[in-house]
């Protein structure tokens, strides 16, 4: 099973401790990366917003920054907003940075949950599924075939184009999906790599949409493909430490985006509750999170789990060391 970590540059201002900036948060990005390689950790994402409060808007540049630092550990994103970007371009950041990285790059796909990017490049956000549905079928379409002769609603028609640099190898890509059926059931139909986002509630609750994934790779007469999560969570020496690192960026940033989606604000009994054995929350020593992780592992069948610290954000000196844990104390005991 491969272990990794994800962030979104998160830089939100904390207590008494201001934001960082957005080139010292990218710095610090960096740095994570090259420490996740450094103790034995497979792979890394930078996933791509469009606000203040999220520094990573171009996750291929960043993880081309930390390509040129690192020499093993995959690059992937987590994910790219392929329904507001141009499949070309994006092909093409991705198979540059497989090429410069010696065939590391991975693109993770997905829909958005934040909406910013649909204004910002000039879409209507009613088209949201068609977007998505329209520009993936390219995508795949420039991936696989050369050359490519297209035409859709959202962009002006290919006629026997080849997109260049082509990669070494098929470039890797990943569905990333929140919960919705129809896009887990798209995944296996298209005999693509399932990623799941699990930010709350209970993770047992999705294994009906693993067991989904499974029967749409089959009815597409497809080979068994990788599942990975992306959870929430941080690791410390203590329990006690972890909960005091952890609880008040979390809930300062859950708090937020609850105020611009209509939920109540982050309460420490809901936190409590999320990091219980059976909760979405990976946070504690290593012992308790290595026995969360092998438990998710299980019940979901998973080939990757990809912990993410910085859902608010927390001192730099403090992700590093929790991701020294989960490399050198959790990953021995789940692998």
């Amino acid at each position: 099973m491969e272990l990794g970590l994800t962030t979104f540059a998160e830089r939100h201002a904390v207590a008494d401790r201001p934001a960082p900036s957005p080139g010292e948060r990218l710095r610090e990005v960096i740095e994570e990366a090259v420490t996740t390689e450094r103790v034995g950790l497979d792979v890394y994402g930078v996933g791509e917003h469009h606000r203040a409060d999220f520094a990573a808007s171009s996750p291929a540049v960043v993880l081309a920054a930390i390509a040129g630092r690192t020499e093993r550990i995959r690059l992937t994103s987590a994910v790219s907003v392929l329904s507001s970007d141009d499949p070309v371009r994006l092909y093409q950041q991705f198979a540059t940075l497989d090429l410069v990285s010696n065939g590391r790059a991975e693109l993770m796909a997905g829909r958005g949950s934040f909406t910013e990017s649909f204004p910002l490049f000039g879409y209507d956000l009613t088209d949201y599924d068609d977007l998505f549905d329209e520009k993936l079928a390219l995508l795949l379409r420039i991936r696989d075939d050369e050359p490519v002769s297209w035409s859709g609603r959202f962009r002006p028609a290919l006629h026997d184009a080849i997109v260049h640099p082509r990669t070494d190898r098929p470039l890797p890509v990943w569905i990333a999906v929140g919960g919705s059926p129809e896009s887990v059931a798209r995944a296996g139909l298209l005999g693509l790599p399932l990623a799941i986002a699990i930010i709350g509630g209970q993770p047992a609750r999705f294994r009906p949409l693993v067991d989904l994934y499974h029967r749409a790779l089959e009815q597409g007469g497809h080979e068994p493909q990788p599942i990975a999560v992306h959870a929430h969570g941080y690791i410390a020496d203590t329990d006690e430490q972890a909960i005091a690192d952890f609880y008040e960026p979390y809930a300062t940033a859950m708090s937020g985006l609850g105020r611009e989606r209509g939920w109540g604000a982050m309460t420490h009994a809901q936190f409590q509750a999320l990091r219980s054995p059976q909760g979405s929350l990976f946070v504690g020593t290593p012992d308790y999170v290595a026995e969360k992780i092998a438990d998710i592992r299980d019940t979901l069948s998973l080939d990757r789990f990809m912990l993410h610290p910085s859902v608010g954000t927390l001192p730099h000196d403090k992700v590093l060391h929790s991701i020294e844990l989960l490399g050198e104390k959790v990953a021995p005991q789940v692998r």
